[in-house]
């Protein structure tokens, strides 16, 4: 005899609220922004459309906020009117405030009883310094909330149609940054051990060092004409999407230079973009994503 479903399977949740679209989360019971606190929260690839509900409302309910180079303007415009917008953006090869110096003027804010949005694009832990700040935070006693976003090493390669992880080409995927604190290529990461530990690799800041980043994976046993893909500007209306081998990865850098921000993927992940490329230039004209 089959079982009858439950009550909570039969009927679908109430809805408590008759406003329609946006408006019918006004009466929701979303955190207390308080004073003194800061809130690291990450924006998301670029399209502003893919930021969270709590990033939203962080945005609606902080005094200041500091933000990072990544983070898309079209966001800032959804800033509340009156909130003190401070830029601490770093890119690699030009002047950048100093990490030390973001960090203690999150301090300083907080301390003087702000409601501090730390925005950063993509993920705060991600690659973007979120671990660092949060613990500059937390010695100086100083409370704080991270509120994830969607890292471009995810959303950018599905806004390029191509899946992260895919169980008929990879079970496992390597994230990696193609470049130190002193703007080098990593020393400390053991590149024999990486070309072959994983089908996939996605590396975040890797256009400049790509060349030699491509002959370390090669040397490690990479195959040489394994699939490169560079996606520039994941999730905006420009984004751009450019392919080579591992073997003619710095000579096509070289040629083309293709623009930054990008992520950039080795390995057959990107076997699927001929079927899966979604994002057409009918569905770009919309900028929320």
């Amino acid at each position: 005899m089959s079982r009858e479903p439950t009550k909570s399977a039969q009927q679908p949740p109430v809805v408590k609220s008759a406003n329609l679209g946006f408006a019918r989360l006004d009466g929701e019971a979303f955190p207390i922004f308080e004073a003194g606190w800061v809130w690291l929260v990450g924006a998301g690839p670029g399209a502003p459309g893919l930021m969270s509900l709590l990033c939203y409302h962080a945005m609606q309910s902080c005094d200041v906020v500091v933000y990072d180079a990544l983070v898309n303007p079209d966001i800032l415009r959804w800033v509340r009117q009156g909130v003190i917008l401070e830029y601490a953006g770093k890119r690699g090869g030009k002047p950048s405030p100093f990490q030390q110096d973001i960090s203690l003027r999150l301090i300083e804010l907080a301390r003087a009883g702000k409601r501090v949005l730390r925005l950063k694009g993509g993920d705060p832990f991600m690659f973007g310094r979120g671990g660092e700040e949060s613990q500059a935070l937390a010695m100086a006693k100083i409370p704080f909330r991270i509120v994830p976003g969607i890292t471009a090493g995810v959303g950018g390669l599905a806004y390029a149609g191509i899946p992260s992880t895919h169980r008929d080409t990879n079970h496992s995927v390597i994230f990696l940054t193609g470049h130190d604190a002193t703007g080098k290529m990593p020393a400390n990461v053991n590149w024999q051990a990486v070309a072959t530990a994983s089908p996939v690799i996605v590396m975040y800041m890797a256009v400049k060092h790509l060349g030699e980043i491509a002959q370390a994976l090669m040397e490690g046993g990479r195959a040489p004409k394994d699939p490169v893909t560079i996606i520039s500007n994941a999730s905006l209306p420009h984004q751009q999407v450019q392919a080579t081998t591992l073997d003619q990865a710095g000579a096509f850098v070289t040629k083309n230079d293709p623009p930054t921000p990008a992520i950039v993927v080795v390995g057959h992940a990107s076997d699927w973009r001929e079927m899966l490329d979604w994002y057409t230039p009918a569905l770009r004209e919309n900028a929320i994503g």
